[in-house]
């Protein structure tokens, strides 16, 4: 990973639009064809158009049991074998793939809105498409592919017994997950390694003394019929260790579990790989009240952070690019102080702290992902009673890193199987 201080600029708008302009894109292609129609569809429709976790906690094996969203929660399923897609579940109840809620995502900070939002449309392409560049530049295949990751997850809590006193915690920890990819090997995960949940500002702290200093406290579960609360212990954790194939299943891609062999025959151009993510919604029976443009961006997301072939993933980047309301933000710094560019995701989902928007951070140099984001849009009155304001990042998880490796990772002998 890049130091800061190493980062290029903003690239040359026209060298990013000529080197990564796919050749389905060239002009001597395009007059009076198919694409052309349908593109100037699109940015006709587009002039008009009005509507644009924890930790990245995995989803597990189709079929099995669907994440709680905490470490304590998950040392209860830890010994199931698991499938893990990269971002399926949060405990804010953020539905990635659900459909937008909001016609306009705020601008927040960082963001280089003019204010046009064609002018945004655009430029969130020309970043996604220099990552895509980058991205095809990648190293070969190894044994496992590894993933590190820091994550911080806020939520708004209460001592038992004394709803009326809120304040904010910060749930933090890093993880480290190894997916063997030749026949024998294991994928195992380590989660909340130094990992802690306390008051997240020096005010939250003072209201978590306020209320007697208790050791554990709740958080509202207000997404299911039934409710209920989430639980947190204040203080240092356990990581948590398990396991995550079934068989020669590594991931879980769209409503299927899918082997490494799947992965690497997934199409390079954008163009199939964007139909092949289509045929997997119209499969998903759980995709049928979810928007479709948010359940491909989620899917080419995930794609970014597995063991596809470098085309497939730069392939991936360009998806993203090609899907409407994506919008960039300029250059930003990620939660770890680290520069990249933002691009957001269309519209807004609803979760109990109120409404949130996607993020991405890139590194346009490297064409690696360097963060995911949940940004509060709009709070909800128990989110701006508890200090969290519009701009808070609520959720976040940053890869530091992700490449090949040929020895599998270390379990702590502390961790919770």
């Amino acid at each position: 990973m890049k130091t800061t201080h190493e980062r290029s600029r903003r690239p040359d708008v026209m060298k990013v639009l000529a080197g990564a302009r796919p050749d389905a894109l060239d002009p001597s292609r395009l007059a009076g064809s198919l694409r052309q129609r349908e593109d100037l569809a699109r940015i006709l429709a587009g002039a008009t158009e009005t509507r644009a976790a924890r930790s990245r906690v995995p989803g597990r094996l189709r079929g099995g049991i669907r994440p709680f969203g905490t470490m304590a929660a998950l040392a209860a399923v830890a010994a199931s074998a698991v499938v893990v897609s990269t971002l399926d579940g949060d405990p804010l109840g953020v539905r990635p793939g659900g459909p937008p809620q909001s016609s306009s995502a705020a601008a927040g900070p960082g963001s280089s809105s003019s204010g046009r939002q064609g002018d945004v449309r655009v430029d969130g392409r020309l970043e996604l498409l220099s990552a895509a560049k980058k991205a095809e530049t990648s190293t070969a295949e190894g044994t496992y592919w590894q993933t590190t990751t820091r994550s911080e997850d806020v939520n708004v809590v209460s001592a038992a017994g004394d709803k009326g006193r809120l304040f904010a915690v910060r749930d933090t920890g890093t993880s480290k997950w190894s997916v063997g990819v030749r026949p024998g090997t294991a994928s195992l995960m380590v989660l909340g390694l130094d990992a802690v949940t306390a008051p997240r500002t020096q005010q939250d702290e003072a209201r978590w003394r306020a209320a007697g200093s208790p050791a554990t406290v709740e958080a509202e579960v207000t997404e299911n019929e039934e409710g209920g609360t989430l639980g947190y212990t204040i203080g240092t954790q356990r990581p948590t260790v398990m396991r995550t194939d079934a068989d020669d299943k590594i991931y879980a891609l769209g409503p299927q579990n899918v082997t490494y062999q799947d992965l690497r025959e997934l199409p390079a151009d954008s163009g199939e790989l964007r139909r092949d993510l289509e045929r997997r919604y119209g499969q998903d029976s759980g995709a049928e009240t979810k928007d479709r443009t948010a359940y491909v961006l989620r899917q080419a997301a995930d794609l970014i952070t597995m063991p596809v072939k470098p085309a497939v993933r730069a392939a991936a980047y360009r998806v993203m690019a090609e899907q409407p309301g994506v919008r960039g933000l300029g250059h930003v710094t990620d939660p770890l102080g680290r520069e990249g560019v933002g691009v957001a995701f269309p519209g807004t989902h609803a979760t109990p702290l109120g409404s949130v928007e996607q993020r991405l951070v890139v590194d346009p140099s490297t064409g690696e992902m360097l963060c995911e984001q949940l940004v509060l849009v709009e709070p909800s009155a128990r989110a701006r009673e508890a200090g969290l304001d519009a701009g808070t990042t609520v959720n976040y998880t940053a890869t530091t890193r992700m490449s090949w490796g040929e020895s599998q990772i270390k379990v702590p002998e502390n961790a919770e199987r």
